[in-house]
């Protein structure tokens, strides 16, 4: 789970800086427990979830019967997560590169089933909370994993999530220009179709707003 050879100099900075701390046993039996409640969070934990935590959450060869009795004794509940998970934040808050890792990995239990429940990812979204991501950072790391939702304007306006906001404006005026109600009807579009225009030229203008308002720019003009 991490580089028993690295120091702590190293681990802080440049290359390590997606590391924790050497021979950092708290952040090992967090991380296990943050998998192994994962894992029941939606009430059953399966042997692909387990396979999966094994392959993500390494441990060396002497920590591996350690590693199981933990796994073991979180997995019983998903009880007390939070408090992994904020441990974990307030100590490694200056290395968003590490803890994303663990949310990575702590998605990929979650989708070992096949499926993400909604106990599920209220889990995954509490821990993203408690390792300090905004809702933005969240929903990039989740369409990374499952796709985006529909409802997700940086995928309403066709752009990444880390897209500059010229990069976003341009595409917003794009689309706008090519889906205004007035312009669908006068390409000859039958008129029945105004409706939906207007429903999706609603959608993009409230996409657009939405990025303005968490990027602290709404007051920015266009």
């Amino acid at each position: 789970m991490f580089d028993p050879d690295a120091t702590s100099g190293e681990v802080a900075s440049g290359e390590f800086a997606c590391a924790p701390d050497p021979n950092d046993v708290g952040f090992t039996a967090a991380v296990v427990g943050l998998g192994a409640k994962m894992a029941a969070a939606d009430g059953n934990v399966s042997d692909k979830e387990i396979m999966v935590f094994s392959r993500v959450f390494r441990a060396a060869p002497e920590d591996a019967d350690s590693v199981r009795r933990v796994f073991n004794i979180a997995r019983q509940t998903v009880r007390g997560y939070q408090g992994y998970a904020r441990k974990i934040g307030r100590k490694y808050h200056d290395r968003p590169c590490l803890l994303e890792g663990v949310l990575d990995g702590l998605f990929q239990i979650a989708g070992a089933d096949g499926v993400v429940t909604a106990d599920e990812m209220e889990y995954l979204e509490t821990v993203s909370q408690a390792f300090g991501f905004d809702e933005a950072t969240f929903r990039r790391i989740r369409a990374s994993h499952l796709g985006p939702e529909k409802e997700d304007p940086y995928f309403i306006l066709g752009v990444q999530h880390d897209a500059a906001f010229d990069d976003i404006r341009a595409a917003y005026r794009r689309l706008m220009a090519d889906n205004h109600p007035d312009r669908v009807v006068q390409m000859g579009a039958p008129r029945e179709f105004e409706n939906a225009a207007h429903a999706k030229a609603a959608a993009i203008t409230a996409a657009y707003a939405q990025i303005r308002t968490e990027r602290g720019l709404l007051v920015r003009p266009d």
